[in-house]
């Protein structure tokens, strides 16, 4: 299985990201730098975490140790704006201010609406000034985050949409699997990121997670990682232990056969572990 998939603009995003959610200032840079040592290439960030800056810092640290092997663009960097920041004007100074806090990055390979909330029109004018982002060339694309069906159909019928969302980054588990919701954003072509999938950690004991793991020789964290995979999420764990980086990223050795695939299926189970906003107005 290939570690990039191809977005709905022709541009490639890796397989799997790396999620500093929780990750404060003082080790952010540090870690993020051993993220892409171990082999991460997408770095996920926001506004909301508070350490943009940082986790800027450490790429550009990773960047400038190899400039002949390391090269800015083999860095997938993603941010995303919070309601707070939200409205055309709002949007605009703050797509600024994301590109301030990361100077020697240059651009935004993946901006995302963190959520739906505020409302059909101040989506839209929120899309509008990460649009005319992506025109000025210091954003590569778009996305949007813990949307639902109505929303993104909703964005669909705007006629003025001019870039499509490339993401939907969702919470995705076997313990929350939003089928209907994957199989809408599949098949219009916008891709699945799964923040959250390794369910927090609280599934690793689970009798199934710990049986495949120990059939493969994996731990339970890259049985879900894998599953994520398999069902064609981009996963995004988060850690804040540089010895956990390469286990997280060491995924693509193995396969999860149909059985084991359906094992653990949880269809039925509803157990977002976070926020859930999909159904907000």
């Amino acid at each position: 299985m290939s570690r990039y998939l191809q977005l709905n603009n022709g541009n490639k995003i890796p397989h799997i990201g790396f999620g500093t959610w929780e990750l404060g200032r003082s080790q952010a840079a540090n870690v993020v730098y051993h993220a892409l040592k171990a082999g991460f290439r997408l770095i996920d960030t926001a506004y909301l975490y508070r350490n943009e800056k940082e986790v800027g810092e450490g790429i550009e640290r990773w960047l400038d140790e190899d400039p002949e092997n390391n090269k800015r663009s083999d860095v997938f960097y993603t941010t995303k704006l919070w309601d707070s920041q939200f409205g055309y004007e709002n949007a605009k100074r703050s797509i600024q201010r994301a590109i301030d806090q990361v100077p020697g990055l240059e651009y935004i390979d993946l901006l995302l609406m963190h959520s739906p909330n505020g409302g059909p029109k101040v989506r839209k004018e929120t899309y509008q000034a990460m649009q005319e982002a992506v025109d000025q060339g210091i954003v590569k694309q778009l996305g949007v985050s813990s949307w639902g069906e109505a929303h993104i159909k909703e964005l669909f019928s705007w006629d003025g949409l001019k870039y499509k969302p490339v993401v939907n980054q969702v919470e995705l588990s076997p313990w929350c699997m939003r089928e209907r919701l994957v199989d809408f954003c599949h098949k219009n072509e916008i891709l699945t990121e799964a923040y959250s999938p390794l369910a927090r950690g609280g599934r690793f004991n689970e009798q199934v997670v710990k049986s495949i793991a120990k059939n493969k020789g994996v731990t339970p964290a890259q049985v879900l990682l894998r599953w994520s995979i398999q069902k064609g999420h981009i996963p995004i764990p988060k850690t804040q232990t540089i010895g956990r980086l390469p286990e997280n990223i060491d995924v693509f050795g193995f396969e999860l056969n149909d059985q084991e695939i359906g094992q653990l299926d949880h269809p039925n189970a509803h157990d977002p572990t976070d926020w859930d906003v999909v159904n907000v107005p």
